[in-house]
């Protein structure tokens, strides 16, 4: 097991919604001195440009690559070639740099949408290569699903320790609700407000409602990267989730009851559904290195509801 309070560490993405949170684990649960955290925005490094990511990883001991350009399906059918193109060099370049710097241990966190369209539920990681991703995210998931090949291949060639994650979408306190990069539950929440604030007696949802997702509250999330950085490392990608799968539909009626809507929801089925299932077996995650989600999927969206409510005004201005 590797004491991450000795590491010096470099944390791409660090301003992001997952990435504060992994912040504050670092800092307060696994006691990093503040000195020894590397958080380097956009603005001061853009890990696209090769000469950015050789700064990035100058004397560090690991990287945790976050940093990614992301978004809901809308975000995946407007930009797809900047979803991959933006994608797949920052990870190219990073774990190049990072090689090339002897830097210890790498943590890609890749994707669910890396999946195939029709994976077997529950999505195993041997699953992961059966076939083609769902179209409307596919360039994001392939680009993603490239950190994997070039862990693997380092692994092979150089001995470089690089592990691949493969999370959920997750949710919680701090998730973005801005309409074009938003996910679903944040999505709806924001819609579900607007329409009680507005005296509106519907909110309108994409799709059919039919799709399932699982989700994974963010605290989580941020726990589980942590334990694999500090326990794992072997070439085999890892899932990390909770197991907990629900369909949209359901998901848009628990939250309506929630936020004490008692509008219609209606569904725009000219909008695709993406993805037709996610549910993931997280066996291997709690086998190579302990973790299995602990909170309750009611609890983490009350949580996201009441700190959603208490930052409304700010963030829907």
């Amino acid at each position: 097991m590797i004491d991450l309070a000795k590491k010096k560490i470099l944390l791409t993405g660090a301003q992001g919604f997952l990435g504060k949170h992994l912040v504050k684990n670092l800092l307060e649960k696994r006691k990093l001195p503040k000195e020894n955290l590397f958080l380097p925005s956009f603005e001061e490094l853009d890990l696209r440009k090769w000469e950015d990511c050789q700064r990035a990883v100058l004397g560090q001991d690991m990287v945790i690559h976050l940093a990614a350009m992301v978004g809901g399906i809308g975000l995946n059918k407007e930009r797809p070639g900047e979803l991959f193109y933006n994608n797949i060099v920052m990870g190219a370049h990073l774990m190049e740099a990072a090689r090339q710097a002897k830097v210890e241990k790498f943590v890609a966190i890749g994707t669910v949408c890396a999946y195939p369209k029709l994976t077997p539920i529950p999505f195993k990681e041997e699953n992961l290569w059966d076939g083609y991703p769902e179209e409307t995210n596919a360039p994001y998931g392939l680009a993603k699903k490239m950190l994997l090949v070039q862990a693997q291949a380092y692994r092979k060639q150089y001995g470089f320790n690089a592990i691949y994650l493969l999370p959920v979408n997750m949710y919680g306190s701090g998730d973005s609700f801005e309409p074009q990069k938003s996910h679903v539950i944040s999505a709806l929440i924001r819609k579900i407000y607007e329409a009680k604030r507005d005296g509106k007696n519907h909110i309108e949802a994409w799709g059919t409602g039919s799709a399932t997702r699982e989700f994974l509250y963010v605290e989580d999330g941020a726990e589980g990267i942590i334990l694999a950085a500090e326990r794992y490392d072997k070439q085999d990608p890892i899932n990390l989730g909770s197991s907990i799968e629900i369909s949209i539909k359901d998901l848009a009626e628990k939250i309506c009851k929630l936020m004490g809507f008692k509008g219609e929801i209606r569904w725009d089925k000219s909008k695709p559904d993406g993805q037709p299932r996610r549910k993931l077996d997280v066996s291997r995650a709690k086998k190579e290195f302990g973790f299995t989600a602990s909170i309750p999927f009611d609890e983490g969206l009350k949580k996201t509801i009441d700190w959603f409510s208490a930052n409304a005004k700010e963030i829907c201005e």
